[in-house]
């Protein structure tokens, strides 16, 4: 469960969530025609070694579990997918913006996120990586080891998003009077409502016309009882399946960590503060990149949104 000021370790709480993303990012990477390619992400597997979060394809999976749940292998596809249609929208975001001649990035909730080493960043592109102590080291670190190299001058924040970040990310060299790019990206179910508000307060009062901001939103089914317990149930069920055929891995109850709070829409917060933005919802997203669901698990996606918005002048 959370509280105020916890912090963890890249294989525990929300650091495991982290690893969890890389694996999909990583079986992304292996297959056949991947939507994106993130070298990266395996390293930071092999670092840590095998885990929960290292099952991404059927054959990963143990049998009696996927004869238990038939729809298991869909599901995790179908988490794959969509964890490959929302790296490619945020790359695509600061390629965006970089191609707009916008030189500062701010990856908030930077986790295992690689684009500093990954993307084709334009000459003097400074890109400001926020999180925890213990994730930036890891990161960091594990790449240096094998001789990976930022494609942009990386500015790492070591600060938690519930203390005065915007104090640290001026220190760290952050020019708030040029316009900037930023990111938030798996970041929202793990902030209560009031901080939601809050870091995009600090957002607007660090940015000037011509910024520009993207955030995967939480969409309107996060709060739906019914879909809560259904989540819930399944993965109730999986957990204890393992505890019996694999008792070494647990899987961790992700919704512990989030926040069930009632907010207001991102895209209408922003439009209100001055905004243009669009909106695109997790199911057209993945249309789009043609990476629609498995019929039987598309209830299983998130369905988030994913917004986009500039700074407008005045």
């Amino acid at each position: 469960m959370r509280s105020d000021n916890d912090s963890w370790e890249i294989t525990e709480s929300v650091g495991a969530t982290a690893l969890g993303v890389a694996a999909a990012r990583a079986a992304e990477t292996r297959s056949p025609t991947p939507l994106i390619r993130d070298p990266f992400a395996q390293v930071f597997l092999d670092a840590v070694g095998d885990g929960v979060w290292s099952w991404h394809s059927a054959p990963q999976l143990p049998p009696e579990l996927v004869e238990a749940e038939p729809e298991l292998p869909l599901q995790m596809q179908a988490m794959v997918d969509y964890m490959a249609c929302r790296t490619a929208f945020f790359d695509q975001f600061f390629l965006d913006a970089t191609g707009a001649g916008i030189r500062q990035a701010v990856i908030l909730a930077a986790g295992l996120d690689a684009r500093s080493w990954r993307l084709p960043w334009p000459d003097g592109t400074t890109v400001y990586e926020l999180d925890q102590s213990r994730v930036l080291e890891f990161k960091a670190s594990t790449l240096a080891e094998h001789g990976a190299q930022p494609g942009c001058d990386r500015v790492a924040v070591a600060v938690d998003l519930r203390h005065d970040w915007p104090a640290a990310l001026r220190q760290a060299g952050f020019d708030p009077s040029a316009p900037s790019a930023w990111s938030a990206e798996g970041l929202m179910p793990y902030l209560p409502a009031a901080a939601q508000d809050l870091l995009f307060e600090r957002v607007q009062g660090l940015t000037v016309a011509g910024s520009r901001v993207a955030v995967e939103a939480l969409g309107r089914n996060f709060l739906d009882p019914g879909a809560r317990e259904k989540r819930r149930a399944r993965m109730d069920r999986v957990r204890a399946l393992l505890a019996e055929v694999d008792p070494r891995r647990e899987v961790p109850r992700t919704d512990e960590l989030w926040y069930f709070e009632e907010r207001e829409d991102v895209g209408d917060w922003f439009g209100r503060h001055g905004w243009r933005v669009t909106v695109t919802p997790s199911d057209e997203l993945m249309a789009g990149y043609g990476r629609r669901p498995a019929r039987e698990v598309e209830d299983r996606v998130p369905g988030n949104l994913f917004v986009a918005a500039e700074r407008a002048a005045g």
